[in-house]
């Protein structure tokens, strides 16, 4: 994984703006500790850091490939390309010749053989930028579940663009702004941002399956994927024949790596699914023993109480897995002081507020995994696609008119000051963004109501809820310079299971009983019918002591660019009720209290970090 950047701008001459290009590039240093290049031409500037994975001495950014019409085709790309040797066979066949055996030069020999086509082929997660010298084209892509990152921003005459915020602000030409929107997506909306809207004004996101051409014309923005509805033919038994099949297909693509590859393991369905998938292909191809981790945090064990959303601690499973599979297991502990502290350098990851304790965490995480690996395999997704989590199954969040995650709104909604609630609107701005993202969803013909609503349930978790937990795990990962490979995200996977009528979802009565069953044989039976539970988090009651304690300064220091915009009372009330110990819903199922005050001091760090404005 890499990160990259650039700008193309049709009235300056970029060659002059080299150190412009060297500070973008600098900022996602972390993304790519490895290597570092720059390439400059009058109207496309493309600057690249590199994380090796494949072929790990070539395979240098910005990549020049000459066509035999001599034109020049130059890529910043990140990502990773899993049926690259397939694609580099069909292309060696039509003519065309390699010098490394890194995906990079494949991605771009594609564009060069197929135009932008070539997107249709891939099977991969990606993000990429390819500047056509000839016909002064720039050529933009993302991959279909927005696994990598793309944010750009449209000015006259100007287009800039790269993977993190963070390289664009650098860029004299945007500047750290926000409007109510803006407000709106980070009070109301809050971590499930709107997919697309990049919260700073005047920047955004490409979606998931968008590709784009920047050129004298202008820039045009066009869907290369959606999800689309289709019947579904197969019966229970080879529907979960079919996952299974697939699944294996995709871990196996991801499991390549020329550096050390390892999975993260809760002892859950989906994370312990992979390690035993990769265990038994590593055994099968003579690769060794397969390394694994795992996060908790300290007292947890005194302090855990079971709830619908976590029903169980993860240690004793994670034991079992480790036991039974063989692995080298890694468990990684982190303290409160730990968890604290790290709240600003996960806002800084993100250039945004974030998840609070859960980013906190997963950077610590990732940083402690590096010591021993440069690529892991997450289970991240599952949820969403199989439809595991609790709001798939209760009746108030399916027959709620906003997100199931958005049910406390009007609850957040008291949280803001009058001046920002009269401008924001946020209860109407909610309700605005639900009825977009219902306005997409595809239907099918003939589909009963209960059924259209599952379908419902699936597309916003699929492409609102799902894109936020990518974008925790690509951010924090990157932070660290570590490449996590998600495949439950395998576009072919999310179109099938899209597609899977509920009641074959339910096999056996259980939430995501198509996935247990397809993996019958492949786990312990106790293991395959365990209840969810999801990313670990503190129960340690210090923790609220903290990030409340901290919170408080900041209300009494009575400087912070955060005050304008809360209801200070309001949140000095929580603070001293019962209710701040408690699942305080501050983002439904998301927060809880002591999430809500770390989540302001997460604002309160950016505000000031990033010297926005409010506007």
């Amino acid at each position: 994984m890499c990160g990259f950047t650039g700008w193309i701008d049709w009235t300056d001459d970029l060659t002059k703006q080299a150190a412009t290009l060297e500070k973008m590039t600098c900022t996602l240093a972390a993304r790519g500790p490895d290597a570092s290049g720059t390439w400059i031409s009058p109207h496309c500037a493309l600057g690249h850091r590199r994380l090796s994975v494949i072929d790990p001495a070539n395979g240098a950014q910005p990549m020049v490939r000459t066509s035999i019409d001599d034109d020049d085709y130059v890529i910043v790309y990140n990502g990773e390309l899993y049926n690259a040797p397939e694609l580099k066979r069909e292309l060696e066949s039509r003519g065309r010749r390699f010098t490394t055996t890194c995906d990079t030069e494949v991605l771009l020999v594609a564009y060069m053989e197929w135009g932008s086509s070539c997107v249709e082929r891939f099977n991969g997660i990606f993000a990429f930028a390819i500047w056509n010298t000839r016909e002064q084209e720039l050529f933009l892509a993302r991959d279909r579940l927005g696994v990598k990152p793309l944010f750009y921003a449209r000015q006259l005459g100007r287009f800039i663009f790269g993977s993190e915020p963070k390289s664009l602000l650098a860029h004299p030409a945007v500047k750290p702004e926000i409007g109510p929107e803006g407000l709106a997506e980070i009070f109301m909306i809050g971590p499930a941002r709107t997919p697309g809207h990049g919260v700073y004004r005047d920047l955004a996101e490409l979606l998931p399956g968008q590709c784009a051409t920047v050129n004298r014309s202008g820039v045009s923005i066009s869907h290369y994927w959606r999800l689309e509805s289709r019947p579904h033919t197969e019966d229970a038994e080879a529907t979960a024949s079919t996952v299974r099949d697939l699944l294996k297909d995709t871990l196996e693509r991801q499991l390549v790596s020329d550096v050390p590859l390892c999975t993260l393991l809760s002892g859950g369905l989906d994370s312990s699914a992979l390690t035993a998938l990769a265990v038994r292909y590593y055994k099968e191809n003579g690769q060794g023993t397969m390394h694994t981790f795992s996060v908790d945090y300290v007292d947890n064990d005194k302090h855990f109480k079971a709830h619908a959303f976590q029903p169980n601690a993860d240690a004793p499973w994670i034991e079992r897995m480790r036991d039974h599979l063989g692995t080298t297991h890694h468990f990684v502990q982190f303290d409160t002081p730990e968890l604290v502290e790290a709240l600003r350098a996960a806002t800084l990851a993100r250039d945004l507020p974030g998840m609070a304790d859960v980013d906190a965490s997963l950077l610590l995480f990732c940083r402690e995994i590096k010591k021993g690996a440069t690529v892991a395999i997450s289970g991240e997704a599952a949820d969403e696609i199989f439809g595991g989590y609790p709001w798939f199954h209760r009746e108030d969040s399916l027959n709620a008119a906003t997100f199931p995650w958005a049910l406390a709104s009007p609850m957040r909604a008291e949280l803001l000051s009058q001046d920002v609630a009269a401008w924001i609107r946020p209860l109407e701005y909610i309700g605005d963004r639900y009825s977009s993202a219902l306005a997409e969803v595809p239907k099918l013909s003939g589909e009963d109501a209960a059924a259209a609503r599952m379908r419902v349930m699936s597309y916003l978790n699929i492409t609102r809820f799902m894109p936020t937990l990518l974008d925790r795990k690509d951010r924090m990962s990157m932070a660290a310079g570590l490449e996590v490979r998600v495949p439950y995200c395998d576009h072919r996977l999310v179109e099938y299971v899209f597609n899977i009528p509920w009641e074959i979802k339910m096999t056996g009565g259980r939430e995501k009983g198509v996935l247990r069953r397809a993996l019958e044989g492949v786990l312990p039976d106790d293991v395959l019918y365990r209840k969810k539970s999801p990313y670990p988090k503190t129960h340690n009651p210090n923790y609220l002591t903290a990030v409340r304690s901290r919170f408080m300064e900041v209300l009494e220091e009575g400087t912070s660019p955060l005050l304008p915009l809360i209801n200070v009372r309001k949140i000095r009330e929580i603070a001293a009720s019962e209710e701040a110990s408690s699942n305080f819903p501050w983002f439904g199922q998301l927060m809880s209290g002591p999430q809500l005050f770390a989540y302001l001091l997460q604002v309160d760090t950016w505000l000031r970090e990033y010297n926005v404005a409010v506007r």
